[in-house]
């Protein structure tokens, strides 16, 4: 193939350096035709503007977002603290917050009584399960969007997308008992959060979502997501990082359980020896 294209290379230059001659009966040519149309197609471009996707001159200045901080520094002291997300929109409609944490594969196990103990008799693992979630709108969901946009948005722990990935003793049935479960435990630890009504204007334009964190927020790479929906459809989205890191000591131990972690097993084994061996000394020279 390479080969062939050389070969036609040189043919054309070949072509280039003969003669032009007029072919009896053919019609004659005029060399400055293709040069007035040329000219007549730029100036139609240069009439018409600039191109620009059409989906992005829709997302153009119709909403502008910020947090108050974007990094959240978990020391020893840490118990849980409070952002601001706050924007404005040049545009009328409804406004979905969304801030989701790094994912993770969950096992799910259920308990129950076996003669007189219990045990776990069925397990379900789930994919993609946010560390944190959180959702504030401007009012109630239904009110502004289907239940198609918010599955599309997954606007809501009710909307979240987390797929079955292993199962034991669980039937198709009692697969959504699992995931209910799931999300009611993580609501309850704070990790799962949704706010209708939890943005607020102030003014026609400007708005502010408060958005809470627990003590337990997982470390990560988080992402702030912010839509404005009008007649069911997004109109303008904007996506905002946030960051949750350990500092100090605890930045420390953690990159070291992490990046070694029989180093740091073996050294947990080791502190627990120690530790046993000096209140056995210290209980035994108070006797």
């Amino acid at each position: 193939m390479r080969q062939r294209g050389v070969d036609a290379g040189k043919g054309g230059h070949r072509a280039c350096n003969r003669p032009l001659r007029h072919r009896p009966g053919a019609p004659p040519r005029h060399p400055v035709l293709p040069l007035v149309l040329l000219g007549l197609t730029l100036l139609c471009s240069l009439a018409a503007g600039p191109a620009r996707p059409a989906r992005a001159a829709a997302y153009d200045g119709a909403l502008v977002t910020d947090l108050s901080n974007h990094l959240i520094s978990i020391t020893s002291s840490f118990s849980g603290t409070s952002l601001l997300l706050f924007g404005a929109i040049s545009e009328p409609g409804d406004l979905v917050v969304i801030v989701r944490g790094p994912s993770d594969r969950v096992m799910v196990r259920r308990k129950e009584q076996t003669f007189g103990v219990w045990m776990n008799r069925s397990e379900t693992q789930l994919a993609d399960v946010p560390g944190y979630y959180a959702v504030a709108t401007t009012r109630k969901r239904s009110d502004f969007a289907s239940p198609a946009l918010l599955k599309q948005l997954q606007a809501g722990p009710d909307y979240l997308d987390m797929p079955v990935i292993q199962e034991s003793g669980v039937d198709v049935a009692t697969t959504a008992d699992f995931r209910d479960a799931l999300i009611r435990i993580r609501s309850q630890e704070g990790l799962f959060n949704l706010y209708e009504s939890g943005v607020v204007f102030v003014g026609q334009r400007l708005f502010r979502a408060p958005i809470e964190f627990p003590a337990t927020v997982p470390v990560g790479t988080y992402r702030a997501e912010v839509y404005l929906i009008r007649d069911d459809r997004v109109v303008a989205a904007q996506a905002t990082p946030l960051f949750v890191m350990k500092r100090g000591l605890e930045q420390t131990l953690y990159q070291f359980a992490q990046e070694q972690r029989l180093a740091y097993g073996i050294l947990i084994v080791l502190i627990a020896i120690f530790v046993g061996w000096a209140l056995s000394t210290l209980l035994q020279s108070r006797r």
